[in-house]
């Protein structure tokens, strides 16, 4: 309650599915783009949603076809490419000679705001179809172990939305799970196998998880794995979001874990709680002595989330650590860390 973003905790039974996961591995969904959207993209092309068309194998209606197989809410240069040539629009064959430009025109803009920018007159509706690139998979990272669920899998969304150019946009797969999903109704998913991610086979081995925001979700895995390996090693967390009172994700179990002795420490960043921004990576900073005993006792290092910002800068301030606690010079950290992946002891799983 009271928080700015909106996350949701998703379970889905795979009861009969043959699917397994272990901790680290992410769940591949194929969604479905928004019907309101689709209704309002045919309408504004003076189509028939009922007209018969191939969507690669499949044969379907383009309502469908545009619902269950094809993005329309992000735009690709070969798109542009196609829009460009149906409609002989100027603009984007000049957007389309600088490659920058192109890119931030497309960064928040979708099939529709094509169609209003550039209209086209007399598309047929294979051709549209043609045009457009597959609805691809999300994947997100599973946030429990069949260790301690059994055949489920869960999920930690934060639902997309947002505001652009007077109109209000969403996330295909967060507000489809979010919104529209049915309480019975079956989703088409998949495994994603992450060998790149996993906990350490040694079960004595200490873990080090640094995941803000939902990058929280694989290390719920991991620490209920833990827990029914009944692993000895020792545990440290560190989280990061706005604010204590309505971002700490999965509050409770991770307090509860702390009280039984599963988890160790906890260090917590909530930015927004103070004038002065604090993120995860003030945190590591300010326990560097620690974590390097943790490293130097064969602890393994594990980042998630956010690839843009978060991850660099984590990887930034392990090197600051390396180099401040370790007495090594910042080519040797840079090595430590190379030699730590190379052990499998600093797995990232970023996006």
């Amino acid at each position: 309650r009271g928080s700015s973003k909106e996350t949701r905790h998703i379970e889905l039974s795979l009861e009969g599915s043959g699917l397994s996961y272990r901790p680290g591995d992410a769940l591949g969904i194929y969604p479905q783009n928004d019907p309101r959207l689709v209704a309002t993209i045919i309408q504004r092309l003076g189509l028939d949603p009922d007209t018969g068309v191939k969507a690669g194998d499949v044969d379907t209606t383009l309502a469908g076809a545009l619902q269950h197989h094809r993005e329309i809410t992000l735009l690709t240069r070969p798109e542009v490419e196609h829009w460009a040539e149906f409609s002989g629009n100027q603009t984007l064959t000049t957007l389309l000679e600088d490659h920058a430009k192109l890119s931030a025109w497309m960064e928040s803009r979708d099939l529709l705001d094509l169609i209003e920018e550039a209209p086209v007159s007399g598309l047929g509706a294979d051709t549209l179809v043609q045009a457009l690139r597959k609805l691809p998979a999300r994947l997100y990272s599973i946030a429990s172990s069949q260790a301690a669920v059994d055949d489920e899998v869960h999920l930690t969304v934060a639902a997309v939305r947002y505001q652009a150019r007077g109109r209000r946009r969403e996330g295909v797969a967060s507000t489809w799970l979010a919104d529209r999903l049915a309480e019975d109704e079956r989703v088409p998913v998949y495994i994603e196998h992450n060998k790149h991610f996993r906990l350490p086979e040694d079960d004595e081995a200490p873990v080090i998880m640094i995941g803000p925001g939902t990058g929280i979700a694989p290390f719920r895995a991991f620490m209920q794995e833990r827990e029914a390996r009944e692993a000895g090693g020792a545990n440290w967390l560190f989280f990061g979001a706005q604010h204590f009172h309505t971002d700490f994700l999965y509050q409770s179990e991770w307090l509860a874990w702390r009280r039984q002795g599963l988890v160790d420490r906890i260090d917590v960043a909530f930015s927004r709680d103070q004038e002065e921004k604090i993120y995860v990576q003030r945190r590591l900073r300010d326990n560097a002595s620690e974590l390097w005993r943790w490293l130097e006792k064969g602890a393994y290092l594990y980042v998630c989330g956010d690839a843009e910002a978060m991850a660099p800068d984590v990887h930034e301030a392990l090197l600051d650590i390396i180099v401040e606690a370790g007495g090594k010079r910042r080519e040797d950290a840079t090595d430590y860390l190379r030699e730590l992946t190379r052990q499998k002891r600093y797995q990232r799983d970023v996006y």
